[in-house]
């Protein structure tokens, strides 16, 4: 009984070392069309989250990102919105932004994209700070900190 377990274990041991050596040649196209799949996203933790709105201006674009409260298993109560500033970027940055799309503006920001120095004013409760606010390849994003309120709480 014991030999015949260590040759079933040598034999599983070989077959599996075959099958490996068999499918690593085409472990890269694989692994590319699994990342392809519709629900493989990036986390919206890295990304920024969904553009939710765009506003065109005259020499750059403003994408404002859906806010995210991702947690590993359930939604938080602290979260972030990010404001990205696209294309040619000019050294006074002041916008006024309406992250929730309820008609009324909820925070000013201005930014100095020379000394990276950026100012906050809220003008709703659920805006706490800033983030982060940094230059990117496409132009400038800022995280602003946000809350929930009560009645989005689940």
């Amino acid at each position: 009984m014991k030999k015949i377990k260590i040759f079933a274990g040598i034999a599983w041991a070989f077959i599996c070392l075959i099958i490996i050596l068999a499918l690593f040649p085409g472990l890269g196209s694989f692994s590319g069309s699994l990342a392809k799949l519709p629900f493989m996203k990036i986390n919206p933790n890295y990304t920024g989250g969904e553009v939710e709105q765009s506003l065109i201006m005259d020499n750059c674009t403003l994408d404002i990102r859906r806010p995210v409260f991702d947690g590993l298993f359930r939604e938080r109560e602290k979260g972030f919105v990010q404001i990205d500033w696209r294309g040619n970027i000019p050294e006074e940055i002041n916008d006024t932004i309406d992250y929730d799309s309820d008609g009324s503006n909820d925070f000013s920001v201005r930014i100095n994209s020379k000394s990276s120095e950026t100012q906050l004013q809220a003008f709703s409760d659920k805006v706490r700070d800033v983030g982060i606010s940094t230059p990117t390849s496409y132009g400038w994003a800022v995280r602003v900190n946000v809350v929930k309120t009560n009645s989005e709480i689940r």
